[in-house]
Formats: C-alpha cells, sequence, structure tokens
C-alpha cells in the first residue's frame, strides 16, 4: 500500500535532471572548494531548500555531478573501444575523441575529473577521486593487455606502463585544453604520442 501513496508535501517545480546538468558545469569549471552554494542556486534556478530536499548538501550534490559526467564518458570510451578493432586504434580513438571533447563549445575546458584533482583539498573527496580515475584507467589497461594476448604487441609488454603513459597524455592534453590549446594542437600531441606506440 505505500508504493501507492501519493509523496507529501508540494511537488518540485523545477527540473532536476536540467538543475544537475547546470551544477555539474559549475563544479567542472571553478571546482569544487571555489563555488559556492550561491553559486550553485544562481546557476540551477533553483532556491537553498529546493537544492538541500533534492540533491542533500553541496558535497551530495558534487558527488552526483561527478557520477553524471563520468558515466557518460565511460560510456562513451566503452561503445569507441568496441568498435575499434585493435588496442592500437582503441587509444588514438580515445586521444583523437579527447582532442574534441576537451574544447567542444558549449562546456567548460577540459577533464572535470582530471582538473577536480587540482583544486580539492578534502582528503575523502580526493579519495574518491582517484578511485573515479582509476576506473578509467582500469578499462584503458584492460583493452591494451587484450592487445599483448592477442599479438598485436610485443609478449612482455608492460600494460600497466602503457596504460600508465597514455593516461598522463590524457591528462596533459586536459590541462593543456584548460590553458587554451586549440583542438588542432591537441590532434598533434595525440599524433606524436602514438609514435610510441610499440611496434
Amino acid at each position: 500500500m505505500k508504493a501507492l501513496e501519493k509523496p507529501r508535501g508540494r511537488p518540485r517545480s523545477f527540473d532536476r535532471d536540467k538543475a544537475l546538468e547546470r551544477a555539474m558545469h559549475v563544479f567542472w569549471k571553478q571546482g569544487y572548494e571555489a563555488t559556492s552554494l550561491n553559486d550553485l542556486t544562481r546557476a540551477m534556478r533553483i532556491n537553498p531548500p529546493s537544492l538541500y530536499a533534492a540533491f542533500g548538501d553541496k558535497e551530495h550534490l558534487y558527488l552526483e555531478a561527478l557520477e553524471r559526467y563520468q558515466h557518460s564518458r565511460l560510456e562513451a570510451m566503452g561503445k569507441w573501444f568496441d568498435e575499434e578493432p585493435t588496442a592500437k586504434a582503441a587509444v588514438g580513438r580515445l586521444l583523437t575523441e579527447a582532442a574534441a571533447l576537451l574544447v567542444r563549445s558549449g562546456a567548460p575546458r577540459g577533464s572535470m575529473l582530471v582538473l577536480s584533482a587540482m583544486n580539492c583539498s578534502d582528503a575523502s573527496l580526493q579519495s574518491e577521486l582517484a578511485q573515479r580515475r582509476a576506473s578509467g584507467r582500469s578499462i584503458l589497461k584492460v583493452r591494451i593487455a587484450r592487445g599483448v594476448r592477442e599479438g598485436e604487441l610485443p609478449p612482455g609488454t608492460d600494460a600497466a606502463a602503457l596504460t600508465d603513459f597514455y593516461i598522463t597524455v590524457f591528462q596533459g592534453m586536459s590541462v593543456q585544453a584548460r590553458d587554451g590549446a586549440t583542438r588542432r594542437r591537441l590532434l598533434e600531441t595525440a599524433k606524436i604520442a602514438m609514435r610510441a606506440w610499440p611496434a
């Protein structure tokens, strides 16, 4: 019977999904600590009580915004890797797509997850961010390790080290994007990085 009961209180007068998207962009651009509740409520177009009722506190809102951001990126990454026939092509696709996404108009420049590491001093959040970045690294490592098993890469190739190299390239591209690098410059970085792929 409880499932049939109507929720108490006034119904929300805003679109929660759109409000979360706006909050994500504020956190992405300004970072967790530099973002105030006033910044959030203004961008989300809601009042503080509505924010607390719908999302809890600032930290919970930030984590939900991170989840939204990461889910779409990991989903796209999985799709690219499924579509490419080799590990080399998959990594090349990742860097090529990143060159466009990191400077896409209508969104803050750079990767929210990468840049968050530079502007958050909260220890618990730093741990959460590290775990989230590790999930993307894991997907990449699995694809590279598969390339080793299938003979695409030389026997004995250190999949973990190769993964770390390309993660470092991606993170550097993210910082360069935030600093104003163009898509063309980022594509050149990706092209040079792929020359390091083991023969």
